[in-house]
């Protein structure tokens, strides 16, 4: 039965020893300690069919949330995310990505030190696609300067790694993390072990010997996008995670609008993710430049190389041309969603964070297509290229954020 009191109510059981179960708190046992596992555990106190009572209680009891310090670290870590992203981009725009040529966990962290150990290095550099193609005139000067590019996003990997495991398993071992956060903190750090040996598999498709191909040496695109998309999956994962465990929910009305204007912001985020992917096929294939010029591609609005491969699928993906066509259509697709979106918010009454984030939404969308346009007209100048690489970051971000706005409050 049910008995009011101050500070709560309290579920009493018609049983021998008088235990209590204060709401929201785990059943105890009637000695005083905490539910036995077992009935063979709970000794003469407990008879099996008491135990299964205690055990129905345990489940049904309401779960304490997480602490918040579990919300900021997952902030923390998708902060080193988007680092390793960032560093990842202009390692590209470099091209830094071949200049370690082989990948040890521990060993490499030390870096070469005397001009023995770096003309050892360079050497080992000299034996690969990129040297002998691209790159036979380099200096150990220059080899310096990319090989350092390449281990400062390999060392900011572990640092991401040690940030998501370290924490964890404090977190785990302090008993601060629920069933389903223990399955999503170990779904986030398998992903991140993941990340490191998709990243070594990515690089190990440009040191490959291709004697049937003409083009210069890189890593494969499809391995590249499938690199930069499981980046952008731990980095969404962890971002909102965070902001649904730091920022409280608002409790709006569930009408026909707002249920609208949270399936459309949705898939305005998606639509954000995948344009994002596809600038990994655009940055793989140096897509970027092909035709400098905008609105129009050269003198057409749709090139006439677009279909140029055999068989036609194979464009969409290998086709630099068609590539960077798709990449354009995406974004504008993307910046018109966003202004739609934008739009039919001013329609409902939203609290004032909420409206924050769409009008961020807006502004943030119309800089990046600022910062594409540019890139573009001006030949991917690096600086300019990484700014824009970093804006779609800031974007998918903005979106996740508004999402977490609108998320429906459990009932």
């Amino acid at each position: 039965m049910l008995r009011a009191a101050r500070g709560g109510a309290r579920l009493l059981l018609p049983a021998r020893g008088g235990a209590e179960v204060r709401a929201g708190s785990a059943p105890v046992h009637p000695t005083g300690t905490s539910c036995p596992a077992s009935p063979r555990s709970a000794g003469p106190s407990l008879s099996p069919q008491r135990w299964l009572r205690w055990r129905l209680l345990q489940q049904a009891a309401p779960r304490a949330a997480a602490p918040p310090a579990v919300g900021r670290w997952l902030l923390v870590c998708s902060g080193t995310v988007a680092g390793a992203v960032v560093l990842g981009g202009v390692t590209r725009l470099t091209e830094s990505g071949l200049s370690m040529v082989d990948w040890h966990l521990v060993k490499e962290m030390k870096p070469p030190r005397t001009q023995q150990e770096w003309e050892a290095e360079f050497q080992k550099y000299q034996q690969f696609p990129e040297f002998k193609f691209l790159n036979h005139d380099m200096t150990l000067r220059e080899f310096k300067f990319i090989w350092y590019m390449e281990y400062s996003h390999r060392m900011w990997g572990r640092v991401v790694g040690l940030a998501y495991i370290l924490p964890a398993a404090y977190f785990w071992r302090k008993g601060w993390l629920s069933r389903p956060m223990k399955g999503c903190v170990l779904a986030l750090c398998g992903l991140v072990c993941f990340q490191g040996l998709l990243g070594w598999y990515m690089v190990k498709s440009g040191l490959e010997e291709k004697p049937d191909s003409y083009d210069i040496p890189r890593v494969s695109q499809y391995r590249l996008a499938a690199h930069l998309g499981s980046a952008l999956v731990l980095y969404s994962a962890s971002l909102w995670t965070g902001l649904s465990l730091l920022l409280p929910q608002h409790k709006l009305p569930e009408t026909r609008q707002l249920l609208r204007l949270r399936q459309f912001a949705h898939g305005t985020t998606a639509l954000i993710f995948l344009t994002a992917l596809s600038g990994a096929f655009v940055a793989g294939l140096d897509a970027g430049l092909v035709y400098n010029s905008f609105p129009k591609m050269g003198e057409r609005w749709i090139p006439d190389d677009i279909l140029a491969f055999s068989p036609v699928l194979k464009n969409i993906f290998e086709n630099p041309t068609t590539v960077q066509f798709d990449h354009r259509i995406l974004g504008i697709a993307s910046i018109t969603a966003i202004t739609a979106l934008y739009l039919f918010s001013r329609k409902i009454p939203l609290p004032r964070r909420t409206r924050m984030a769409v009008t961020s939404l807006l502004a943030v969308a119309c800089v990046q297509v600022g910062l594409g346009i540019s890139t573009l007209l001006l030949y991917v100048p690096t600086p300019l290229a990484a700014t824009h690489q970093s804006g779609s970051l800031a974007l998918l971000s903005v979106a996740l954020w508004l999402m977490s706005e609108l998320r429906r409050v459990p009932k």
